[in-house]
């Protein structure tokens, strides 16, 4: 049994068979499953062709066809329900080649392309807040964003 790598709240996710492309993202262990940024998905008779993240990503030149795919129901952490693709991609995070299983997702409002899920961390990763690879300055500009939508509650 291989030991379990410790790994931070966000590192750089790395997908071999698409030309080494690297994405930010953020571990989330309160979220079931992974999910990954896409976009242009397309139901075609060979499969379902996507390419992940936006333009402005190295991995967004490499369209991907699935041949293997299936839907599932995925419930937000707002309990909305929503219907996504789900794959499978090989992934190598923090030196550790997994297979993992992400569903597709507009990711185009989170600061990471990338969420890693308990799923995919279970058994292979240990999560150490203090460490990692953050994208502070995104999400300090993600987080003043927010702030302009919040509503004071009157105690």
């Amino acid at each position: 049994m291989k030991e379990k790598v410790i790994i931070g709240r966000a590192e750089k996710v790395c997908f071999p068979t698409l030309g080494n492309s690297t994405l930010y993202a953020r571990i989330d262990t309160g979220a079931k499953t992974s999910s990954i940024w896409a976009t242009d998905i397309l139901e075609t008779a060979e499969g379902l062709r996507v390419r992940l993240a936006s333009s402005d990503h190295e991995i967004y030149k490499h369209e991907v066809l699935f041949s293997r795919y299936e839907r599932v129901g995925v419930a937000s952490s707002m309990g909305q329900q929503q219907v996504r693709y789900k794959v499978k991609l090989p992934t190598i995070i923090k030196g550790r080649r997994i297979l993992a299983t992400f569903t597709l997702a507009d990711r185009s409002t989170q600061v990471y392309p990338v969420l890693v899920g308990r799923s995919t961390l279970k058994g292979k990763f240990i999560v150490d807040v203090a460490k990692g690879n953050p994208l502070r300055t995104e999400e300090d500009r993600r987080s003043q964003e927010l702030r302009k939508y919040r509503v004071e509650e009157q105690v």
